[in-house]
């Protein structure tokens, strides 16, 4: 490694509720939700009928008919993100030689959407067991291989150095941005093109999630159905979305005159190696990914001005990561603020990360912490300062984001104001 300092000099977040980063911030610091029934399709056969949708018209936010036919929902967001993630940044990505330009995408499931509709159709709504192939959209290779996504981004901004797609599942968010950072600080980038995106809202994900009962049956009071850290939490909510980010080297973007949002100061991730979706209760990986993200970061817990949390709303996750909270931070765990954004804008998987990422930095840019939405009735064995239903003024320099995936990933990352003192 080369010791370089790693900053986010762009952004751009298209979630529920809130596309573009302002849109975004406004209503997680007002602590609405966007959670709602779903309305892509039909939900009435399934066990999970509430998901955080995103109201997106491809057209209106400049793709051509012809990007549209080509990509997936999701990879759409990714393109549409990373325009304007780079116009955010002003940077003139051509004054760059293409080779020191490269891109890194997260995704957990990449193009769900688009399969399961060009299964629907080449199937004849699941009629044809021998289905005819003469029906699918011409580019269907581009939906079964997630590169894919990268390799759009990488045509969007020019990129001709790494590129990459980042899949671990809901870390995946975390997890490519901090491969980002780790190629500029080895020195084989000058600047990359990071975050991820994911549009799992289909029958086929909806299915699988009922069936691990991980997603919430609770449909009375859609706004209201996303829980986390409540005790009458019952499961997660779907979303969708993306979050790309531009990430420069700090003393050159300081010479640009670059706007700096926030350094990216420790990240760091370990795996649990104990069960595809269960974890255990002390949250030992969680908090050894912590400990290794401060240690990057040259940092020590009490340093810590706010927790994004994973925060899903399922019983064991919260718990989980109470516990490593607890364990890695001791006393000061009970006196730093948490919240989950998931209360507001849902479990986008692979993209939540990003968008997690994304919240951070505009908390450290506020100084604002971002409520948990729908916390009522706090969970004894969630005892941390949660900070329900109201965004809360708050000092925030330092910022620990946290997630968990199934595979047991565990992956935490630093984000720091860009104008602490030198480390």
């Amino acid at each position: 490694m080369t010791g370089r300092r790693v900053c986010i000099t762009g952004m751009e977040v298209l979630a529920p509720g809130g596309i573009g980063a302002k849109n975004f911030w406004n209503l997680i610091s007002e602590g609405r939700t966007a959670t709602r029934r779903i309305t892509f399709f039909d939900p009435s056969p399934f066990r999970s009928r509430v998901a955080a949708e995103i109201d997106f018209d491809p057209e209106e936010f400049g793709l051509t008919p012809q990007e549209v036919r080509r990509m997936d929902r999701a990879a759409q967001f990714a393109v549409v993100a990373a325009r304007n993630a780079v116009a955010d940044s002003g940077i003139d990505l051509a004054g760059y030689d293409p080779h020191r330009i490269g891109v890194t995408i997260g995704t957990a499931v990449g193009a769900t959407m688009g399969l399961d509709e060009e299964y629907r159709i080449v199937s004849d709504a699941g009629r044809l067991h021998q289905v005819d192939h003469h029906y699918a959209v011409p580019h269907l290779y581009n939906y079964m291989v997630p590169s894919s996504f990268a390799a759009e981004v990488a045509l969007t901004v020019g990129a001709e150095g790494p590129s990459t797609v980042v899949s671990t599942g809901c870390t995946s968010g975390i997890d490519s941005v901090g491969y980002a950072v780790d190629l500029i600080r080895e020195g084989s980038a000058d600047i990359m093109i990071a975050g991820s995106s994911d549009a799992p809202i289909s029958p086929i994900t909806v299915a699988c999630f009922d069936a691990i009962k991980a997603t919430t049956p609770r449909e009375d009071d859609p706004e209201c159905a996303s829980r986390p850290f409540d005790g009458t939490r019952n499961g997660f909510v779907l979303g969708e979305g993306s979050a790309v980010f531009v990430l420069e080297e700090l003393e050159s973007a300081k010479r640009r005159g670059a706007p700096i949002y926030a350094e990216i100061a420790g990240y760091a991730t370990r795996s649990n190696a104990y069960h595809m979706t269960g974890l255990r209760p002390d949250g030992a990986e969680m908090a050894e990914a912590i400990r290794l993200a401060l240690d990057e970061a040259r940092l020590n817990g009490d340093s810590i001005d706010y927790i994004n949390a994973h925060g899903s709303g399922t019983k064991q996750n919260d718990r989980h990561e109470t516990a490593a909270f607890k364990r890695q931070l001791g006393e000061h765990a009970y006196h730093v603020p948490v919240s989950s954004i998931k209360s507001m804008v849902g479990h986008s998987l692979g993209a939540i990360g990003s968008i997690e990422i994304a919240a951070s930095v505009l908390a450290i840019q506020n100084n604002v912490v971002p409520p948990t939405a729908n916390l009522h009735t706090p969970d004894p064995e969630c005892d941390l300062d949660y900070v329900p239903l109201t965004a809360r003024s708050h000092t925030t320099d330092t910022v620990l984001t946290v997630g968990s995936g199934f595979g047991g990933f565990q992956s935490a990352m630093v984000l720091t104001r860009p104008d602490r003192s030198d480390v």
